[in-house]
């Protein structure tokens, strides 16, 4: 098709637009309407997108210095543009670069926003975040006082003090720091993984001894006597029988009830129904000692 071979063609525009070396593409534009999808039409479609990729790159390159590389920023313009040139209708009478320019830029800002965040965060909270930074930026005398308050950022920004927090909270969720970063100064050797804390293998006797205390206390004093000379005497029932002028056999009776019923309480208050016993009861009295 000759039509599709012809170039585009640069028009300047000088003092009317920021794009003023835009190409007048107008002519292929309002062919490419009128073909149906096909060979042809990606041929000058291509054609179009191509004439229009300097635009496209300048507008990209002022996003640029925000984290993001510039050739993925110049891709996703590049990615705004073609959906321009598929969506223009030139017959709306209006012109392409007043459709494109929005439409690439939106395509940016839609790719900052979801997929330069380290850390997921709903839109509606990036937009507050974006409204409190400019608000903190308008702000800032320069006397090096900090972010302003509350109060203030809400007064300036007609949000309410919960949705200022939720902004200055989002600071915080663009950019993560690595594990292995130093929080405190370069070169200190304190990483951010030092202070992560770690499971402590005590914590859950802590748990089962703090369980157990309410149901000692209610123990009939006999009982209790018997639990302190086997567990904290280390004394055989044998010798706790002698002490107490009773058979090692009630000895070993009352143990195994009394150990039964501290336990039977202790998984009612922690839910612990693992087969560790409570500290100092149940299967202390089942090897050779508990014999003598």
């Amino acid at each position: 098709m000759n039509d599709t071979a012809r170039p585009a063609r640069a028009v300047p525009r000088r003092g009317r637009h920021p794009h003023d070396d835009a190409p007048d593409t107008s002519r292929e534009q309002a062919l490419l309407a009128t073909l149906s999808d096909g060979a042809d039409r990606e041929l000058l479609t291509g054609r179009i997108v191509r004439a229009w990729l300097p635009m496209a790159r300048r507008l990209a390159r002022r996003y640029q210095g925000r984290g993001e590389d510039a050739e993925d920023l110049e891709q996703v313009a590049a990615l705004g543009l073609t959906k321009a040139v598929l969506r223009f209708r030139p017959e709306r009478g209006n012109a392409f670069e007043s459709y494109a320019v929005p439409m690439i830029v939106g395509e940016i800002k839609r790719h900052f926003r979801d997929c330069t965040w380290d850390v997921h965060v709903p839109r509606r909270v990036q937009e507050l975040r974006r409204s409190v930074r400019e608000a903190v930026r308008e702000l800032d005398t320069g006397d090096h006082g900090g972010v302003p308050g509350i109060g203030t950022l809400s007064a300036h920004t007609g949000l309410t003090p919960q949705e200022v927090r939720s902004g200055l909270a989002a600071l915080e969720c663009y950019s993560v720091l690595s594990l292995d970063s130093d929080p405190t100064s370069p070169g200190g050797g304190h990483t951010l993984l030092a202070t992560l804390g770690s499971v402590d293998p005590g914590f859950q006797q802590v748990v089962r001894r703090e369980a157990v205390r309410p149901g000692l206390d209610r123990l009939a004093e006999r009982q209790r006597r018997i639990l302190y000379l086997r567990f904290y005497c280390d004394m055989t029932q044998r010798s706790i029988a002698d002490q107490l002028e009773i058979s090692q056999m009630h000895v070993s009776r009352l143990l195994r009830d009394t150990c039964e019923q501290l336990r039977r309480e202790v998984e009612e208050i922690t839910g612990d129904s693992g087969t560790d016993p409570a500290p100092g009861t149940a299967t202390a009295d089942r090897g050779p000692a508990a014999r003598e």
